[in-house]
């Protein structure tokens, strides 16, 4: 396996379900947006074995009222979680010790990327390997892998028998200069591979990954653009992002 390295810039709950803003703002001339991501809230469950957050107040609105003038209040809440939350992106170094963190990615690789959706929606297979990835031209853009997966997201079916890609797909992706790799499933990985090809070949060559996804279905194969930006958390590999495309209106 090749050692970490930078990402180099290249060219161009309540219902959690991604879809469309109830009210849509315009992304510009003929955009609109679409959300991409789960809600988090208290307790849910993301990946099976992994703590569930914890969001509790720390000055609620009413305890406020002594702190602020007559009229004013406040809260501040308090959120316990593990990175790997929702809808969350993997930096370099939640694989390797020496790779970039979430501080170090430039935002070249996390923001307003041309996207390509790669869908197996309806395969009888899990992998997602070179056949489906061969005919698209991926280079600088962020590859959306439409498995279905998220039909699953908060039922124990989540986790079980669950779509992924391939080693070979991985390396494919890395050749042809991806720039990010998401999926709406449990892990980019087939879980019961403790190697975690996919997570070492792609994260190795700087390529953040985008777990848990949802909505893709909302996407055209290519035209939208894609964002998926982390808070800048130093010495942290993995964090939840608010995920989201701008589509042409034409698109609809």
């Amino acid at each position: 396996m090749p050692a970490p390295q930078d990402p180099a810039p290249q060219d161009p709950a309540p219902q959690s379900r991604g879809g469309p803003s109830d009210t849509p703002v315009p992304a510009g001339a003929g955009r609109r947006w679409v959300e991409l991501s789960h809600v988090i809230s208290d307790g849910m469950v993301t990946y099976p074995g992994i703590p569930a957050p914890q969001i509790t107040p720390h000055l609620t609105h009413e305890a406020s009222r002594q702190v602020y003038a007559p009229g004013t209040e406040f809260a501040l809440d308090r959120i316990s979680m593990i990175g790997n939350t929702g809808t969350y992106l993997d930096s370099p170094y939640h694989r390797y010790a020496d790779g970039v963190d979430l501080a170090g990615l430039p935002l070249t690789a996390l923001a307003d990327l041309p996207a390509v959706v790669v869908r197996t929606t309806g395969s009888t297979g899990r992998a997602v390997d070179v056949r489906a990835l061969a005919a698209l031209e991926v280079r600088g853009c962020a590859v959306l892998l439409h498995t279905g997966g998220d039909r699953h997201w908060g039922m124990p079916d989540y986790a079980k028998d669950a779509p992924y890609l391939t080693e070979a797909g991985a390396d494919w992706l890395v050749a042809h200069g991806a720039r990010l790799v998401g999926i709406d499933s449990v892990n980019i990985d087939d879980t019961s591979d403790g190697a975690r090809p996919a997570h070492s070949i792609l994260l190795a060559a700087g390529i953040p990954i985008v777990e848990h996804l949802t909505g893709l279905e909302q996407l055209p194969p290519t035209g939208a653009r894609f964002t998926a930006a982390p808070p800048r958390v130093a010495g942290f590999g993995t964090f939840p992002v608010r995920a989201y495309a701008s589509v042409p209106a034409e698109a609809s």
